[in-house]
């Protein structure tokens, strides 16, 4: 007889898989509608010959092997930043192995923007060029459906977009089964055509790959730059991570993903060299005329699933850059009662449905988006090596040889590609890159603002300890109930309490500093999220830890303070919150725009009582200004 807690612990594991098909993998999971097609498109000048078709597919399996199997599953997983992954869950990571004196941590800083801003760059691009190369089989059924292309895909994207609001909880668990459909529609199509024309399989010889290389000289290096395609969402194995755990992540793309995939190149390669006239769209072809119809549908339910996988990407990692401080505070709606993950921020959403919609309106076909999506890819993936790099080097203290050997290989691979995409900055990869240029600027200038409020706030700084021994040598007035004063780290006495002192002429019968600390992982367990110092005096100093991903609430926490003999009514709380008016001044700190841009982002960012969840008849605003 089996084991029960065995059979729950396997049946708990298929889940997890099954639900990482649905969500991780959808981004490369819909790789083969455009890929082939790119490879072999008329400007790249590589003729549709058994050679060639040999050497791409060849390259596409080695990619997959080499990239994402070795790389990213084998590799990249494993530096995890306490379960979770991503771009920022990383950054993090690697800020962590080094210290903010050394000369490292400005550039892996740098690094972790770089990547958030070619993320959102590449959160635009994956549903324009999914959605739209889905659609574009419809052309292959009929010329005549070309003109409605554009606008079908739009108002598919359009209607993902509004939807957003609703949250994914409902729908989310058809996610996995519909794309174990695809993936098995995807094997399936591969093997009737690998069975029609079985020389193909000799494609795993990598010889083939590198003959392609050498005979096809510069077209062959132009080529890699849609050879890529094969290997985009590899990001997103990372970044979803969290949600399932490594096993999983791997279970899924080992047994069913990159078996499917693998098939599918080997199926449209097996066609073409039968059909080299296929080469117009070579996906849509593999089953024949009666096939197209089902395929589009089918394939505009994946790519839609894809999108939605990149569209909660964006808002998970604009959450956590928020609480590492390189966002302004924004509104963020939960849209489940039990899934904490999931998230809608508003901003977020119509910013990168507006871009997304001029991406599929400026650039009008998958193929002309495929120059922009390649260099976002590219540029990710050499990100995420150099700052798996610090992390193995720094974070896990192997010996320099060993962090260059792990990375070296890989970061080759990763130049070579980025290599090749840059080529088309000037035919749509300045697109993406002008993207993550306006994201990055905006994280430096809102990292760079605060640093100087910062400075400009301990200049006037005065120390806490020092402050209640001489108020209390001629104590104010005392009234009844609890004030709480937001302190920042590092901060002396906050200005509303001094504002208070100064107007009011009073102090509460009992005061708390309260200083809310983020921290560079993920999460901070209850039991250590609260810290309290007695001041003497009915004066306290309290802390209140979170991880990037943890939800800022604050009532909540201050629930905690009764463990330490810190009982607070709600009711008899009062909480002082200084808003700063931050003012540009000219020949101190940024440059002038950057001021004002910083301060016009600090005057839109959302409200700290409503960001840390304080109830907004218990809060009392002291205003300030501060000059940078």
């Amino acid at each position: 007889m089996s084991n029960p807690a065995n059979h729950n612990s396997h049946s708990g594991l298929a889940g997890l898989t099954l639900a990482a098909i649905g969500i991780v993998y959808g981004d490369i999971g819909t790789s083969p509608l455009y890929t082939m097609k790119e490879v072999f498109a008329e400007h790249h000048g590589i003729a549709v010959t058994p050679d060639n078709i040999l050497g791409v597919v060849s390259l596409i399996l080695w990619g997959l092997i080499v990239v994402i199997s070795l790389k990213y599953v084998s590799l990249v997983l494993r530096a995890n930043n306490r379960g979770e992954g991503g771009i920022m869950a990383l950054t993090a990571l690697a800020l962590a192995s080094v210290t903010p004196q050394s000369r490292w941590y400005t550039p892996v800083m740098l690094l972790g923007m770089v990547g958030a801003g070619l993320f959102f760059g590449d959160g635009v691009i994956t549903p324009a060029i999914s959605v739209l190369s889905a659609i574009e089989g419809l052309e292959v059924a009929t010329p005549a459906l070309k003109t409605y292309v554009i606008p079908i895909t739009l108002v598919v994207l359009v209607s993902l977009y509004m939807v957003q609001r609703q949250g994914t909880a409902g729908i989310g668990k058809f996610f996995g089964p519909v794309m174990l459909a695809w993936f098995l529609s995807l094997a399936t199509m591969g093997l009737i055509n690998i069975i029609d024309n079985p020389f193909i399989l000799n494609a795993f010889n990598p010889l083939h790959a590198f003959r392609f290389l050498v005979r096809n000289h510069w077209f062959a290096f132009i080529a890699l730059g849609a050879i890529v395609l094969a290997l985009t969402g590899a990001e997103a194995l990372y970044a979803d991570m969290g949600h399932f755990g490594k096993r999983p992540v791997r279970l899924a793309w080992f047994a069913i993903v990159f078996p499917a995939l693998g098939l599918n190149y080997l199926g449209q390669g097996a066609l073409l060299l039968g059909n080299p006239e296929a080469a117009s769209n070579p996906f849509f072809q593999q089953l024949g005329a009666w096939a197209i119809y089902p395929l589009v549908a089918l394939s505009t339910i994946a790519t839609v699933i894809a999108s939605q996988a990149t569209i909660s990407g964006a808002f998970s990692v604009t959450q956590q850059a928020i609480s590492l401080g390189f966002l302004p505070r924004m509104l963020i709606c939960h849209t489940s009662e039990s899934e904490k993950g999931q998230i809608y921020i508003p901003l977020v959403n119509w910013l990168q449905l507006a871009a997304v919609v001029m991406a599929v309106m400026g650039f009008g076909s998958s193929s002309n988006l495929a120059s922009a999506y390649g260099i976002a890819a590219t540029a990710t993936m050499t990100t995420t090596t150099l700052l798996t790099f610090f992390v193995i080097r720094f974070g896990w203290r192997y010996q320099i040889a060993l962090a260059l050997l792990a990375t070296t290989f890989f970061l080759m691979i990763d130049i070579a590609l980025f290599s090749s995409t840059s080529l088309k900055i000037v035919s749509g990869g300045w697109f993406t890159l002008a993207i993550s240029a306006v994201m990055v600027t905006i994280m430096l200038t809102w990292r760079k603002g605060r640093e100087l409020v910062f400075l400009n706030i301990q200049r006037h700084l005065i120390p806490v300890q020092d402050f209640f021994q001489s108020l209390f040598v001629s104590p104010p007035h005392r009234v009844e109930g609890t004030a709480i004063f937001f302190r920042a780290e590092g901060d002396g006495v906050p200005h509303a309490l001094l504002h208070n002192l100064l107007h009011n002429k009073v102090l509460h019968e009992r005061v708390i500093l309260l200083t809310v600390v983020a921290t560079d992982i993920p999460h901070i367990a209850e039991p250590e999220r609260i810290k309290v110092n007695s001041l003497g005096q009915e004066c306290y100093q309290v802390s209140v830890h979170y991880g990037f991903k943890d939800e800022r609430d604050i009532p909540l926490a201050l629930h905690r303070c009764a463990e330490f003999g810190l009982d607070i009514d709600p009711m008899t709380t009062s909480f002082f919150i200084a808003r700063q008016t931050v003012i540009a001044s000219p020949n101190v700190g940024m440059a002038l725009w950057r001021e004002r841009l910083y301060a016009a982002m600090a005057r839109n960012a959302r409200d700290a009582a409503d960001y840390f969840r304080i109830p907004p008849n218990r809060v009392i605003e002291l205003g300030t200004q501060i000059e940078i």
